[in-house]
């Protein structure tokens, strides 16, 4: 049967592989927070979401557990859904500037977002298996998103997932062997072109997380985090 964004959705909805985050995302969807004590939380894996002919992927680290892990939607209803969705709007990929549940008018144009894990992971820290876990739900997205030009990476996690996981070359060289590929150190507006396992090449932008570490101590600039995001959008176009 052939695959498709809404048969992925519903397998990484439905995974229980990971029995740490299984347990962490349902407990803190039992206990949840003060201020949405009303609210049902998702607390299930947080599928990608957005437009199918994107040619600009954010890929983010994992669900915030009163985010995503609530909202169902990724980087929806948390302070780094914030400064990416306004970010967006300026860019002309998002109809609105901010986005609180699912329902609320959001619509993307050109842009996927997801994330590395799928599920919220305790201290925000999910394990390297869990990581390796969740890769194959990431390939399957790769390889449904057939016009896919750049990816905006959101933190060096989401980095190294990049370049250790999808990438098999830089600097538009052939796919194939890594054997002595020097992918760049990761820095906030770093870029280099890679080539992903699939053979496609693609320009990937680094920025900062727009974490509240990063946002509440002046790392990370709305500015700055405008330049980036503008960035890959130019680079898709190339």
């Amino acid at each position: 049967m052939a695959d498709s964004l809404e048969r992925l959705a519903g397998d990484i909805a439905a995974c229980r592989r990971c029995p740490r985050l299984v347990d962490w995302r349902e407990q803190v969807a039992t206990d949840k927070r003060a201020a949405y004590r009303d609210e049902t939380y998702w607390g299930r894996g947080v599928p990608g979401f957005g437009d199918p002919d994107a040619r600009v992927l954010v890929l983010g680290l994992a669900p915030a557990a009163h985010g995503a892990n609530r909202t169902g939607r990724v980087f929806t209803g948390d302070r780094s859904g914030d400064w990416l969705f306004r970010s967006l709007h300026r860019a002309g990929a998002a109809n609105q500037s901010s986005s609180t549940a699912v329902g609320d008018g959001l619509e993307l144009s050109g842009v996927w977002i997801a994330a590395a894990v799928r599920c919220a992971p305790p201290a925000n820290k999910p394990e390297p298996a869990e990581q390796q876990t969740c890769l194959p739900f990431l390939h399957r997205e790769l390889a449904l998103l057939g016009r896919l030009r750049s990816i905006l990476v959101l933190g060096q996690f989401a980095y190294d997932v990049v370049r250790r996981d999808l990438a098999t070359a830089v600097g538009g060289s052939s796919g194939g062997s890594r054997v002595g590929v020097r992918f760049p150190k990761f820095g906030h507006g770093v870029e280099a072109e890679m080539v992903l396992v699939d053979g496609r090449s693609v320009g990937v932008v680094c920025s900062f997380h727009p974490s509240q570490q990063n946002t509440f101590t002046g790392k990370l600039t709305q500015p700055m985090f405008d330049a980036v995001v503008s960035r890959v959008f130019t680079l898709s176009e190339c």
